[in-house]
């Protein structure tokens, strides 16, 4: 029976199988169904993933509806059918724009990417870069590279911390980078850092070719040429609506950890591949069918997207996925979540508005009523309040929070007749 890893040896099993997903190029396709021997390098580093794989399966981040992960796996049917089984793919529950794959085949897709995607051609162009990692065997290349610089006694443990430190870096929030540093430990040796940067500086190519191979497989499946380029220039638009300086700037900055191209560099590349290939008439059908196989997540998931307190990105995606016309209560409502809890200048205002905006539609949580109530008795508009008091409590009678709402409605009533 494996064993199984503590929380934080957990979290380094899966930083290591991602960054040896990113690697040079030079190996041979993978031939299907094939593991390698225990004894090899490259089984070592299957061992360490299979481990991280565990760690997924048991995850408290797993998101388990089988519909919901049914239909992931179903674009990397139709992305990789040789590697039918040798492929698995969890969706996580977090609130950031990742997918990863390690060499033995185990796969993430985050939340936060699921949220972002708006067509299934987006979705299998950045499942289709992820098999390219894999069919290529990339993770064995960049081991063997790491380990030919700094020697077989330090290649793994090299690859851990330097992982580490580039996850820390882009880690959602200072306590998330705290708690990676803490685990990894700090690299300060000028020696160790130069290596680093040779063997991040390296991977950059893989990702362009991981890009080509993406794209490739993509359009073979019958996806639609243009959208890697859509899905990376609505990121580069909600990276610039950011609310913090650096995250703006980020595209611009070097960085020994920017594995991956620049974007308007990636951007550039992805055009120039669609311009040769036939793009397909129309994505209106394509975005309404991913739309529905996500909408269940669609709260839960801009819920999770709130806390990570970028209200310009999350205000940005919004206004994105509300150009379908579709979920409008359900997005108008996070909007004024966001309005709410960002409380700039006149956020409070914008909020208040919004949550009226959401309540006009037929999706929009029972919430946007409750707290149109307070916001409205804040701004002194008694009438408001009492009838959005009232609205909730007639659209949720069970209510936990009745008897609190009730006595509001009590002195609203009791200051109206003074």
């Amino acid at each position: 029976m494996p064993r199984v890893l503590r929380p934080r040896a957990k979290g380094l099993a899966l930083l290591a199988a991602a960054v040896l997903a990113a690697a040079p190029a030079g190996a041979q396709p993978r031939a299907p169904h094939l593991r390698p021997a225990d004894t090899s390098d490259e089984g070592g580093i299957w061992a360490l993933s299979e481990k991280a794989e565990l760690a997924a399966r048991q995850s408290a981040e797993r998101n388990r509806d089988p519909a919901l992960n049914g239909y992931v796996t179903g674009v990397v049917a139709k992305l990789a059918p040789e590697y039918q089984g040798d492929i698995r793919v969890y969706v996580m529950d977090r609130p950031f724009f990742n997918a990863q794959m390690a060499p033995n085949g185990y796969g993430e897709v985050w939340s936060g990417l699921l949220l972002r995607v708006e067509t299934e051609d987006e979705l299998a162009f950045v499942l289709g870069h992820e098999v390219g990692h894999f069919s290529e065997n990339h993770s064995i290349e960049a081991y063997r590279a790491l380990k030919a610089r700094l020697g077989a006694t330090m290649a793994v443990q090299f690859a851990v911390a330097a992982v580490a430190m580039g996850a820390a870096v882009n880690a959602g929030s200072a306590q998330g980078a705290s708690d990676i540093m803490r685990a990894a430990g700090a690299l300060n040796d000028l020696l160790y850092l130069g290596q680093l940067a040779a063997y991040f500086g390296f991977s950059r190519e893989n990702e362009v070719e991981a890009d080509g191979l993406g794209f490739q497989r993509a359009v073979k499946a019958g996806y639609d040429p243009a959208a890697g380029a859509h899905l990376w220039r609505s990121l580069i638009a909600e990276t610039g609506a950011s609310s913090f300086k650096r995250v703006r700037e980020q595209e611009a900055r070097v960085s020994i950890f920017s594995t991956h191209p620049l974007s308007s560099d990636r951007v550039k590349a992805l055009d120039d591949l669609a311009a040769k290939t036939p793009t397909k008439a129309s994505a209106a059908a394509d975005r309404k069918a991913y739309r529905a196989a996500v909408r269940p997540h669609l709260a839960a998931w801009l819920k999770d997207d709130l806390r990570r307190r970028d209200y310009g990105q999350s205000l940005a995606l919004i206004d994105r996925l509300s150009a379908q016309g579709e979920d409008l209560g359900v997005l108008t409502f996070y909007r004024a979540e966001a309005y709410r809890q960002r409380r700039g200048e006149g956020d409070l205002e914008l909020a208040r508005k919004a949550y009226a905006q959401a309540g006009a539609h037929a999706d929009a949580p029972v919430a946007a009523w409750r707290t149109l109530g307070d916001l409205s008795l804040q701004a002194g508009d008694r009438p408001a309040a009492k009838t959005a008091y009232e609205t909730y409590l007639a659209r949720a009678p069970q209510a936990q929070d009745r008897w609190l709402v009730e006595a509001s409605l009590k002195k609203l009533s009791e200051g109206s007749a003074t």
